[in-house]
């Protein structure tokens, strides 16, 4: 009770203090008590509010920075903090058709976080504080470390904070799927619409050596800044992909695109090629798809047909408008060339700085068979299997557009599918041996003499011209698959 009677004293002795003493003399006071708590204190205190300036309308980078920094940190943490803030845009739910879209999670007003750097213990606290007379909040996070490494330890921290918040934001970031389309009137006009495919490497049926090699290609392409700086060249990066329809170009740009978390390919329709080529990107990644009728033509420099000879593509245009794609949009940069038909690419759109790697994408191996079989009706071993390896070895091709939708329309029958799947090889190895029997039939007859005609019917022209004849259809049919 005596202790009691005596701190209500001293808190009415302060009340009259408060009250007589001059504001200038308590202002005083004050600091000397906070200078007294600071200079004893082992800790050194950091703010970073959301908003600079006496006006607080400019946004402060490092608030968000720390943000999405300890969005990553309170999900790894462990324990988790006693309350969190979890949120859900509606844009979120819309973009992912309420499926699969993650509640954005932060720390509450008034609680702390532990973080650990370098063995280093820092506390970061969030702030939430109503301004009088508004309904305005002022935010702002503080950061707490030990004060005799705080000189030391705080630019690496602020940093690694600075990476960390990089990497998620670039991960988490709403990729959506830009087409430049020209308006009647001539004005270009950006539309998107959410990207949201699901292709990956783990869901490409790939060659493991071309897996690998691309893989590790982009990986040194992403974490290769300070060698592209330090080498002088700019840090971009051209592929060009070529194959036959079907050949999976497409879903290898969505998969490189998930994997760096870049901006997806453009949507292509149907469209003359004039117009595909002011498809350009506005950030991270590009897709140009080349076709045999961005060609240009001698005729173009008669006279007339002025609106023909605008939807012509030449070579010059083409090379100027990919190297300003280069020079217009920045650093860290992709550029994804698809093409059926690369023998008719001029060889200075193919060199190096424009189309750095080359990769070609064939028809289905052994291998990717086997992979697509496995992902799509779960079967790893079966006869059936072997046998539509035996024709793939023999001559079969069937691109992996082809084998998925053999395997998909059997999906809930898997010995069905592979059934389906080894007769369907198993037709088309008949149909490379006959060709490869043609082939060598029209080889023979060049041997013999011109004027030999021991046989009724054709001769052995007519028999060579029938034959290369059905050795373009083949090629064509193959072509449009």
């Amino acid at each position: 009770m005596e202790f009691l009677s005596q701190m209500w004293s001293l808190l009415g002795l302060l009340t009259i203090l408060q009250n007589v003493l001059p504001t200038q003399l308590l202002s005083l006071l004050h600091s000397l008590w906070q200078s007294l708590q600071d200079s004893l204190t082992p800790y050194s205190y950091f703010d970073v509010p959301e908003f600079l300036g006496s006006a607080a309308v400019e946004p402060n980078a490092l608030y968000r920075h720390v943000q999405l920094y300890l969005h990553r940190s309170l999900l790894l943490s462990s324990p988790p903090p006693p309350r969190l803030t979890l949120s859900l845009p509606r844009t979120a739910v819309s973009v992912s058709g309420g499926h699969g879209a993650a509640p954005s999670v932060s720390l509450s007003p008034n609680h702390s976080v532990p973080d650990t750097f370098n063995g280093h213990r820092a506390v970061w606290t969030h702030h939430a504080d109503t301004l009088q007379d508004s309904l305005e909040e002022r935010r702002s996070f503080s950061l707490r470390l030990p004060k005799r490494h705080a000189a030391a330890v705080l630019p690496a921290y602020l940093a690694h904070l600075a990476d960390a918040a990089d990497h998620l934001e670039r991960s988490s970031r709403a990729r959506r799927l830009h087409t430049n389309a020209a308006s009647p009137r001539g004005a270009a006009a950006w539309a998107s619409v959410p990207f949201c495919h699901p292709a990956t490497f783990d869901t490409l049926a790939l060659d493991p050596a071309l897996k690998a090699r691309l893989l590790a290609d982009l990986t040194a392409f992403a974490e290769g800044r300070e060698f592209y700086r330090r080498t002088g060249r700019p840090w971009k990066r051209g592929y060009l992909l070529h194959g036959p329809p079907g050949s999976g170009k497409s879903s290898l740009i969505a998969a490189m695109a998930n994997h760096l978390r870049l901006l997806p390919p453009p949507h292509r329709r149907p469209r003359p090629a004039s117009e595909r080529l002011n498809k350009r990107r506005k950030l991270h990644a590009t897709s140009y798809d080349d076709d045999d009728s961005s060609d240009s033509d001698d005729d173009d420099a008669g006279g007339g047909g002025g609106d023909e000879r605008r939807g012509k593509v030449t070579l010059s245009g083409l090379l100027n408008f990919t190297d300003g794609l280069w020079s217009c949009c920045g650093e860290e940069r992709i550029i994804v060339f698809t093409t059926n038909h690369v023998d008719g690419i001029d060889p200075a759109l193919l060199r190096p700085g424009r189309m750095d790697v080359h990769v070609r994408l064939d028809a289905c191996g052994a291998h990717a068979m086997r992979e697509l079989v496995q992902r799509y009706v779960g079967v790893g071993d079966h006869q059936m299997i072997d046998a539509a390896e035996d024709s793939i070895r023999a001559g079969a091709e069937m691109t992996p557009a082809e084998v998925g939708e053999v395997l998909l329309r059997n999906r809930d029958e898997p010995e069905a599918a592979v059934t389906e799947l080894a007769a369907e090889l198993k037709a088309r190895r008949s149909t490379a041996e006959d060709l490869h029997q043609w082939e060598d039939s029209a080889a023979e007859l060049s041997d013999g003499s011109p004027t030999k005609k021991g046989r009724k019917g054709l001769g052995w022209e007519g028999k060579v011209r029938i034959l290369g004849r059905l050795r373009s259809l083949t090629k064509s049919d193959s072509g449009r698959r």
